[in-house]
């Protein structure tokens, strides 16, 4: 474990060296999770997703992934997205790296406000775009850059998600889904053609929103503890 973290370290001096921002501070990883709040999602059903994200980040599990990361720590906003004109960051970049600085984000998520819409479209691709450039803009530079999307619809509104994912995916920042099925039970094959993407990129499906805590409970542990070094060196040569 120290070797691995010792060999993470000596990646993100090089990473920064070569970086013209070398004024960022490193971190294990730079995470957008991304919320769907478009018309399809009811008061209730938005509640569930801040209280199971509030749960997952005082849950112990997912604190020792923050730690398994390695110990630069662990980035974090929350954005809100419904259509292409509707992003907003809900709860602003904060670094984690233990048990404390994890409640404290918990707490901001169970208490963060609706951002009011009315009538609200489906546009994920917008949502990628608006998320990348959260991570462009943070004050942080990751060794990795995950985007954390979910929703309960494909994209009605905007331009196409492909190739918003493609140029997010070019900027070294992988994208993953959890999908809510309650609405379109072949949601998982949409995002799985045109919304992930970049180096380990995975999707998540839940039946409803009644089980999202659980599912974003095991979605954070995945993308947070990251991949093996070894692959970590294969993708950051």
């Amino acid at each position: 474990m120290v070797a691995a973290r010792g060999v993470k370290i000596l990646l993100a001096a090089a990473l920064l060296f070569a970086c013209p921002a070398a004024a960022q501070q490193p971190v294990d990883l730079e995470l957008v999770l991304a919320v769907d709040i478009s018309s399809s999602v009811s008061r209730d059903e938005y509640e569930l997703q801040m209280g199971g994200l509030a749960g997952a980040f005082r849950d112990p599990a997912v604190v020792a992934a923050i730690h398994a990361s390695g110990d630069l720590g662990v980035a974090v906003a929350l954005i809100q997205w419904s259509d292409n004109r509707r992003q907003f960051v809900s709860v602003d970049w904060a670094l984690l790296r233990d048990r404390d600085s994890a409640r404290r984000f918990a707490d901001k998520n169970w208490v963060a406000p609706r951002m009011v819409i009315a009538g609200g479209g489906t546009a994920i691709g917008g949502a990628l775009k608006f998320a990348a450039a959260q991570i462009e803009d943070n004050g942080y530079f990751g060794l990795r850059r995950v985007i954390d999307v979910s929703g309960d619809g494909r994209t009605n509104q905007g331009r196409p998600d492909r190739p918003l994912r493609d140029a997010a995916v070019a900027r070294g920042i992988t994208i993953n889904g959890l999908v809510i099925l309650n609405e379109e039970p072949e949601l998982g094959r949409y995002y799985q053609a045109n919304i992930i993407g970049g180096a380990g990129a995975f999707v998540m499906t839940t039946m409803d929103f009644h089980s999202y805590a659980r599912a974003i409970l095991a979605k954070l542990i995945r993308e947070i503890a990251g991949p093996p070094v070894a692959a970590l060196e294969e993708t950051n040569p």
